[in-house]
């Protein structure tokens, strides 16, 4: 039986999310990939236990995330029963609906139909009474702004999620879904959205609106989906993400300009005694705004490392010029 490190907390950092009572480590833990039906379920077992161990306390899913859609939360609730049903109320569970999902008109986007469903379906395939964060995974263009919001109320209401998240809205939509939802009385929690070295949309005045609205970030992607390591510096390996027709990373995304900018970040991070993907992590921590970065692991040794990213968290103003001459 799974007995918890009992100095789990001692070294991980945590972070107030927003002005809310919630801290969050400063890495969570995200099971977008290798963690479906496809995967091997003691490799999971093996990487959340030393997670945990480490300090990690965040765990981040959605419908959809496997494959097949719905088996990483499955596995999870597997895992869940045998190792952490002792510790539920140490740990932050999410999950988000927004993404396809199901066939037909109701399984997609962002409407109370869709929304509330897929929590119950998401809560059974969990086998939990409630998941901590409840995500809009993706704003619906259709579906009025108020709709969506007001499901995300009813599911903290209903008992069924304890706080309201967003991901991937926009600035000017995020600062309209804040207004609904604290219209409502259900302030929202949280924002998720890809932030990196390489992709820094964000900045264009997102980042500004959660510092203004009080609402705490989390990014996804903070390695670029592996361009942020040394895995991509000379090519692409066999079995890699690039190598294969998923879609998440294509061959054409490792181009010349982005392996050339990572191998210069990598001599910068070298000189702060840092791999590429600690630096790179750091780098998304740097503003207190981001409040965690999420990452995405395939083994133990993956999530040791990038833990170890926040052994050094400040840059210097030097180290902060190079990196933004680097980027260009």
């Amino acid at each position: 039986m799974y007995v918890a490190n009992p100095t789990r907390y001692k070294d991980m950092t945590y972070r107030r999310c927003g002005s809310s009572g919630v801290f969050v480590p400063a890495v969570s833990f995200g099971l977008w990939h290798n963690f479906g039906g496809i995967d091997n379920l003691e490799n999971c077992r093996a990487m959340l236990r030393r997670a945990f161990d480490l300090g990690i306390t965040h765990f981040d899913l959605a419908n959809n995330y496997g494959p097949p859609y719905g088996s990483a939360e499955q596995n999870f609730g597997v895992l869940f029963r045998q190792d952490w049903a002792p510790y539920r109320d140490e740990l932050l569970i999410s999950t988000k609906a927004g993404y396809d999902m199901w066939p037909g008109p109701y399984g997609n986007w962002g409407s109370r139909k869709y929304l509330l469903a897929s929590l119950d379906q998401s809560l059974q395939r969990m086998g939990l009474e409630y998941v901590d964060i409840f995500y809009s995974h993706r704003p619906d263009p259709e579906t009025p702004l108020e709709e969506t919001m007001s499901a995300l109320d009813q599911a903290v209401r209903s008992g069924k999620a304890l706080y309201a998240g967003i991901s991937n809205y926009g600035a000017e939509a995020t600062e309209k879904a804040a207004a609904i939802l604290r219209g409502l009385g259900t302030p929202c929690l949280i924002h998720q959205m890809k932030y990196s070295m390489f992709v820094r949309a964000s900045e264009a005045g997102l980042l500004d609106r959660l510092k203004k609205q009080r609402i705490g970030g989390i990014a996804f992607s903070p390695l670029a989906q592996g361009l942020l390591t040394d895995r991509y510096l000379n090519g692409i390996p066999q079995g890699s993400r690039a190598s294969k027709p998923s879609g998440f990373l294509t061959a054409a995304e490792v181009d010349e300009v982005r392996v050339a900018k990572a191998r210069a970040l990598q001599e910068l991070a070298r000189e702060r005694g840092q791999s590429l993907a600690q630096m790179a992590l750091a780098w998304v921590l740097r503003d207190g705004v981001i409040a965690s970065v999420l990452i995405g692991a395939s083994s133990v040794e993956q999530v040791e490392q990038n833990v170890a990213s926040l052994q050094k968290l400040s840059f210097s103003v030097e180290e902060l010029a190079k990196i933004d001459e680097i980027l260009g």
